[in-house]
């Protein structure tokens, strides 16, 4: 930790705290007390530089908690907007490594505090804050709002409506969006909070999420999670080790879009809010269950046979017909019948209570990163939103699409390129 720094865990007499190199992932760095001498890697002691190459938060080791908001930005001033994304990144560089926001800065007694105290006392917890830029930031209405149109990337534009889908206009789209993902709910939730109070007055909360559970692994050493439909939940995701698919199917490269080159190194995010039919879903026989997913749910191996990470034989017959069904989920999803798409997915479980009818509000909050939306995810989503067979258990309620800007220099502010 840099010299002066002011964290959370000083704050309640916790003193001395050194850095030693993690072990959960490329660029994680673990903190412990002075004095324990300990190699124990809790999860909820590692801290994720905010600044690199790439933001944070995509190839990031998933974390177990989620709190994504998207933004409407609510001043006509491009210099504002700037001033926001500066205030933002040093309150995000700040959080990322345990810091209060606003650390050194004198207020009186009589003025708020710069951090809304939450999470004093609290390690970093793995946070991770990701920033995106939504369609709208760029034009609205036909407005050129703060000059940025010429800049807009071809494929950022409002996802299609796909087959099934049943939006909630309020809970989709925005301006901005930021994902905070830690292994302490109470770590995220306080980022989002602070964001949103620093951004008072230029910005609007549009929409949020709360996930709990993650329903992928972006790393080898990462066990399979489980969705709530009660399977394993992306096995077949690429991982952080994937360094030549990542670079194929994540990163924007240079050349990409000509009128983007601020973009070259970042992203694209596609969010959707999956409610599912759960107390349908509990009333249906396990095998009618395993062949919509196309594998078994014990172990998470394919219907046509092996482990959990054998490669489907999409061609294995039985009796009836493919042992891995026509319309099941694991065969309508794979590279082979989507011109070889991989993506990398940070799904969360959510549960938002019940509807009217008594039902669970629950399902999947899915995330993934892609280059190129326009290859990599809506022919995909396209098929699998009218072949699915799991769709009779699925209901798609929110979406959105932002750019991801590359990663954060030194010196810089996130988004700095686009507007430079």
């Amino acid at each position: 930790m840099r010299s002066g720094a002011f964290s959370r865990r000083r704050l309640l007499g916790v003193a001395g705290a050194g850095v030693v190199a993690g072990a959960a992932g490329v660029g994680a760095v673990q903190i412990a007390d002075a004095g324990e001498g300990s190699d124990d890697t809790d999860p909820a002691d590692l801290a994720y530089p905010f600044r690199g190459e790439h933001q944070a938060g995509v190839v990031t080791p998933a974390q177990d908690r989620l709190h994504f908001a998207s933004f409407d930005v609510t001043t006509e001033s491009r210099d504002e907007l700037v001033a926001l994304l500066r205030s933002w990144t040093e309150a995000a560089a700040a959080m990322t490594a345990g810091r209060v926001v606003g650390s050194g800065a004198t207020t009186g007694y009589d003025s708020p505090p710069t951090d809304t105290g939450e999470a004093l006392g609290l390690p970093p917890a793995g946070l991770t804050l990701t920033f995106g830029f939504g369609p709208t930031l760029f034009e609205k209405d036909g407005r050129d709002r703060f000059g940025l149109q010429a800049r807009r990337p071809a494929a950022l534009r409002r996802l299609p409506h796909f087959p099934a889908d049943n939006l909630d206009p309020a809970g989709s789209d925005g301006d901005l969006c930021v994902q905070a993902c830690a292994n302490d709910p109470q770590v995220a939730v306080h980022a989002i909070r602070n964001l949103a109070r620093i951004g008072f007055g230029t910005v609007a909360m549009r929409w949020a999420q709360l996930g709990f559970g993650r329903t992928s692994s972006t790393t080898r050493a990462q066990q399979t999670p489980r969705n709530l439909l009660g399977f394993k939940d992306g096995t077949a995701n690429l991982k952080a080790e994937d360094a030549r698919e990542i670079d194929d199917f994540v990163w924007v490269r240079d050349g990409d879009d000509p009128a983007a080159g601020w973009l070259a190194g970042g992203s694209y995010l596609v969010a959707r809010r999956i409610n599912m039919h759960i107390e349908t879903w509990d009333r249906t026989s396990l095998r009618e269950q395993e062949g919509l997913i196309g594998r078994e749910r014990a172990h998470g191996a394919p219907l046509s046979g092996g482990s959990e990470f054998t490669e489907p034989d999409l061609e294995l017959q039985g009796s009836d017909g493919p042992l891995i069904p026509l319309n099941s989920h694991v065969r309508l999803a794979h590279p082979t019948q989507n011109n070889g798409t991989r993506m990398l997915r940070r799904g969360y479980n959510f549960t938002d209570g019940s509807d009217s009818l008594g039902r669970l509000d629950a399902g999947l909050f899915f995330i993934a990163f892609v280059r190129d939306p326009d290859k990599h995810y809506i022919p995909m989503q396209l098929q699998l939103s009218s072949k699915d067979g799991l769709m009779e258990y699925l209901q798609h309620t929110g979406s959105g699409l932002w750019a991801v800007p590359p990663g954060v220099r030194e010196g810089e502010y996130v988004g700095q390129g686009l507007f430079a």
